[in-house]
């Protein structure tokens, strides 16, 4: 039985320490958003609201001219969900098919995912655009779930990989000896198995395109169906010296990302830890 001595109690004062320091800023967000428009302009982000109030969260619910938060709430879960159903959906299909070919045609395949994570989506951002215009694309949300559906895939189909492969084999083989297909084999069996790395994939990817704010700019600005972070970005401007209302608004993007890994952590640590295990 490990026993607890000062080594174990040292590591727990330093972990105690690193994490404090790492909630100052969530400090100074949290303060000033409960502060009234006169106390976040006199007083320093250090000091205690005087008293707390929630009325910047009232003003900063109502919008600006960039778009309110509840429309950029559901145009970001829009585009999010429904990325996500298409990441999940083709990239599930695409790994377990890839995890079952012969070792080298998978292995070739493995490395040309791995090459789509590591170029730079920057690269090739004009010629997307001018591509995505063209279609009529530009300025809607179906333009940017494909948009990020192609960006994140390779992420996707490397997360699946590594767990699909550590699947047994005698789960497939038994439902083909029953008569089942090989798409309701990986439907009925396989897929479910595959609900850790479906956790991993959805907290990862969900989080990537929630936060993402340069593409969405470059995507979505001056249209009617602005996300959650381009309707902050144009508060910030409306508000550039309100920042209890700015900091508000911040703290209401969080709300719902935050919500979703604490009913999803458990799958996101089981998937990620055995794609690598893998």
């Amino acid at each position: 039985m490990h026993r607890y001595g000062r080594r174990g109690f040292a590591v727990e004062i330093v972990t105690i320490l690193i994490a404090m320091v790492l909630m100052i800023p969530f400090y100074f967000l949290v303060n000033v958003a409960f502060k009234g428009n006169s106390d976040a302009f006199l007083s320093s982000a250090i000091a205690l609201p005087q008293p707390p109030t929630v009325s910047a969260f009232a003003d900063a619910w109502m919008g600006s001219a960039t778009g309110s938060i509840p429309q950029g709430l559901l145009s970001s879960a829009i585009v999010t969900a429904g990325s996500l159903i298409v990441l999940i959906g083709l990239g599930s299909i695409a790994a377990y098919t890839m995890a079952r070919l012969p070792g080298r045609l998978s292995n070739a395949l493995y490395v040309l995912f791995l090459i789509g994570i590591i170029l730079p989506f920057q690269l090739g951002m004009v010629p997307v655009y001018v591509v995505l215009r063209s279609v009529g694309l530009v300025g809607s949300q179906l333009g940017l779930i494909v948009l990020y559906s192609g960006l994140l895939m390779p992420l996707v189909v490397f997360l699946y990989t590594g767990f699909a492969r550590s699947l047994p084999r005698e789960y497939e083989e038994a439902a083909q000896m029953d008569g089942s297909s090989r798409f309701q084999t990986f439907r009925r069996i396989i897929f479910p198995l595959l609900a850790p790395a479906t956790g991993t994939v959805a907290i990862l990817a969900g989080l990537i395109i929630w936060n993402d704010f340069f593409t969405q700019l470059i995507f979505l600005s001056g249209s009617a169906n602005a996300t959650l972070p381009v309707v902050i970005y144009g508060f910030v401007g409306a508000n550039v010296s309100a920042w209890n209302i700015v900091f508000a608004g911040i703290i209401v993007s969080m709300i719902p990302v935050l919500l979703f890994y604490i009913f999803a952590q458990r799958k996101f640590i089981q998937g990620f830890a055995g794609g690598i295990k893998s």
